[in-house]
């Protein structure tokens, strides 16, 4: 017996369409890249996401054709999102800190038919237009009248031109809820990157549980700041999940710098923010510096690397702000965990609740995760035992795009299950911490030393702004940590001094043997930490002798 519901496919066009009866008069405010601040309401960004709809159908872009942008965050790269999937198309989101190559390569590969990019990006997509052989139409996101002229890139039109010519009356399609709508890139694989392509069904449903209060905690009462930009896992998917909540919006543009982040906190006065390490430290600078406040903020989420405890401590302590540690893939749309407390907690002491916080997190519903040793064979979560971490779920992938053309490709997963590269533990409550990258971790002597536990003691020292942990070969112990730091403006701190810092800190064993001294630390397109490229800088190294 089935049950007797109506049958609604789950539609990213129902975000739009839901925002704008019922949150209309919700705000989006952005940083463009021209320097001013845009705002507007989601009553607007519907009427223009169907005007980029029509727009497509002028140009016959066809269904399931993909629509590419090298963009910021802003209230233009939204209209895309929305315009595009909506209406049946898949949204392609470059990111513009690869080498032009991989651009070319990922252009290619995904046969992009539309390249919508920001002014910023002109001499990107000077450089590359030429071999992208798919691309048939080029849009830069600006008014007519800042339009270049004499770009070299064929048939180039403003933005705002191409849809200012269009109707914005428009009927999204109903469609197969498992049509593609996204797809991103990841920069974690080795060789060339691979796409995930995520569905309208996954899409939604990854935005309810995002929302979710042991989530993000959104809702209609929230001004948001999304500072991990929209090329990255769509932003963590908060386009989505602002539309299905109706908060207050604020887009950054390309000011990342902690002065910009910090006067749009408080111009805008938001209470929640999203991004990776790197920029908080920078914004936590900037306040420390300069005597600042927080009088809004009450909570941010930190993921893409893992967050130091100095700066868990420091926001917390200093600020009162709640530091919610996330842990995710682009294979997983990306969240898969967060670090909400359990009511058991609340009576903890605050050094026990930090041991807490400093994990991962819990699953996400919709998303189960399970730890398995080299044979294969499921550990317990008893917060001791480590091993590959491996997940499943409706926004997980379950292969990589174009992957059954290849004809030496392997499903990714592993008896239906997707392995995350991850090593980590679980505890009995649930939470999961990742230990390392499986082709991070260090194995000294038989023994496992996990670099992400020798980098955040390194970062809790005062002089020290940056630290990376990679292993080197050792005659007895196979090999041994060594850790690369990278100084603060104006400190100073020696070899000697950094190495007593881990004394009491961690198992004397654990303590690297030497700290290399950089002047900066390698970072991938997303802000992830290079140990790859480290490794390489550093192949000439030989241990001190002792």
């Amino acid at each position: 017996m089935l049950g007797l519901m109506q049958n609604q496919p789950l539609l990213i066009s129902s975000l739009i369409e839901f925002a704008e009866r019922h949150h209309s008069d919700g705000e989006i405010v952005s940083r463009r890249v021209e320097g001013d601040i845009h705002r507007y309401f989601y009553k607007d960004l519907a009427i223009r996401s169907r005007q980029v709809a029509n727009a497509l159908d002028a140009l016959t872009i066809g269904f399931s054709e993909r629509v590419a942008t090298l963009a910021w965050n802003g209230y233009r790269h939204m209209e895309i999102y929305f315009g595009v999937s909506g209406s049946g198309r898949v949204l392609h989101t470059l990111n513009p800190r690869l080498h032009p190559d991989q651009v070319v390569w990922i252009a290619n590969h995904a046969e992009d038919q539309v390249l919508c990019f920001d002014a910023s990006f002109l001499a990107i997509v000077q450089a590359v237009h030429a071999r992208c052989t798919t691309i048939k139409h080029y849009v830069m996101l600006c008014d007519a009248d800042k339009l270049p002229q004499d770009t070299g890139i064929p048939n180039l039109i403003s933005y705002e031109a191409w849809i200012g010519r269009q109707s914005s009356d428009y009927t999204w399609p109903v469609f197969d809820e498992n049509s593609a709508s996204s797809m991103c890139y990841t920069s974690g694989t080795t060789g060339n990157p691979k796409a995930a392509l995520y569905s309208h069904r996954s899409t939604v449903l990854h935005a309810y549980a995002a929302a979710l209060p042991d989530v993000m905690n959104l809702s209609a009462r929230d001004s948001v700041l999304p500072v991990v930009p929209m090329f990255h896992v769509n932003a963590w998917g908060i386009p989505y999940s602002a539309a299905l909540t109706g908060c207050k919006l604020v887009f950054p543009g390309p000011a990342l710098d902690g002065k910009s982040v910090y006067d749009l906190l408080e111009s805008e006065k938001v209470t929640f923010a999203a991004g990776v390490p790197t920029v908080w430290q920078m914004l936590l600078g900037h306040m420390q510096a300069n005597g600042l406040r927080f009088s809004t903020l009450n909570r941010t989420v930190i993921g893409g690397s893992a967050c130091p405890p100095a700066m868990i401590n420091a926001f917390n302590d200093d600020y009162g702000i709640d530091v919610l540690h996330a842990w995710g893939m682009t294979e997983m749309s990306p969240l898969g965990t967060l670090c909400t407390l359990k009511n058991k907690h609340l009576l903890l002491s605050k050094e026990e609740q930090m041991k807490i916080r400093l994990k991962q997190g819990r699953a996400i519903y919709g998303m189960d995760m399970k730890i398995i040793d080299e044979a294969g064979k499921e550990l317990p979560h008893d917060g001791k035992a480590f091993g590959d971490l491996l997940v499943k779920g409706p926004w997980i992938v379950a292969e990589y795009f174009k992957q059954s053309e290849e004809a030496s490709a392997k499903s990714p997963l592993v008896d239906g299950w997707f392995p995350t590269g991850d090593v980590a533990t679980i505890d009995p409550d649930g939470y999961m911490q990742i230990t390392d990258r499986s082709k991070d971790v260090i194995k000294s002597g038989g023994e496992w030393i996990s670099s992400i536990d020798i980098e955040n003691i390194a970062v809790a020292h005062p002089a020290v702004a940056m630290a990376a942990c990679v292993g080197v070969y050792h005659p007895k112990w196979d090999e041994r940590p060594i850790i690369a730091v990278v100084k603060k403006p104006g400190s100073d701190v020696s070899r000697e001094a950094l190495i007593a810092f881990y004394e009491g800190k961690t198992a004397k064993w654990q303590i690297p043997d030497d700290v290399v001294f950089v002047d900066a630390i390698p970072l991938g397109a997303t802000g992830k930490m290079l140990k790859n490229k480290l490794r390489e800088t550093l192949k000439d190294y030989k241990l001190p002798q002792n």
